[in-house]
């Protein structure tokens, strides 16, 4: 396999452009970044390696940096049940950005949520997004479920 980082630093700046566009930050590509980030990272933590290892076949190079990027594997996953503690979980990966990010109201979060997991379908199958729902405890599989059939 010939590795062509050019071809994926422009397939990334493209995926940036494309997905600030979708959340609505067409002007601040990099708080788009950062939220994209946060919310991958934050999801990384919760669900089993197996099933990360899974959602990564799935992705595009650029992507599967990101995604794995800072990543130590753990042998406690958090105990993460509620949507408020994911959010606070995002929040915790955004570091000092979060609040200029995310504002106060854990809604904004949520929303995003929603929205990144809404775009990834453009990369991941229906059966993976239900893979990982499934492995969700049971509060927060909502955050997947309600955006499957896009």
């Amino acid at each position: 396999m010939a590795l062509n980082f050019n071809q994926y630093a422009a397939e990334g700046k493209l995926f940036l452009k494309d997905y600030s566009k979708f959340m609505d930050m067409k002007k601040e590509p990099e708080k788009a970044g950062r939220i994209f980030v946060s919310i991958m990272h934050a999801l990384r933590e919760i669900i089993p390696v197996e099933e990360s290892l899974q959602l990564m076949a799935q992705l595009p190079m650029f992507l599967k940096g990101v995604y794995v990027n800072g990543w130590a594997v753990k042998k406690q996953k958090p105990k993460i049940k509620h949507m408020k503690e994911f959010v606070e979980l995002v929040r915790q990966f955004d570091g000092p950005a979060a609040v200029n990010d995310f504002g106060y109201e854990d809604d904004l979060v949520e929303k995003y949520i929603d929205i990144t997991f809404i775009y990834l379908r453009k990369y991941i199958s229906l059966g993976e997004m239900e893979d990982i729902r499934d492995v969700l405890p049971k509060d927060l599989k909502s955050m997947i479920y309600s955006n499957l059939m896009f």
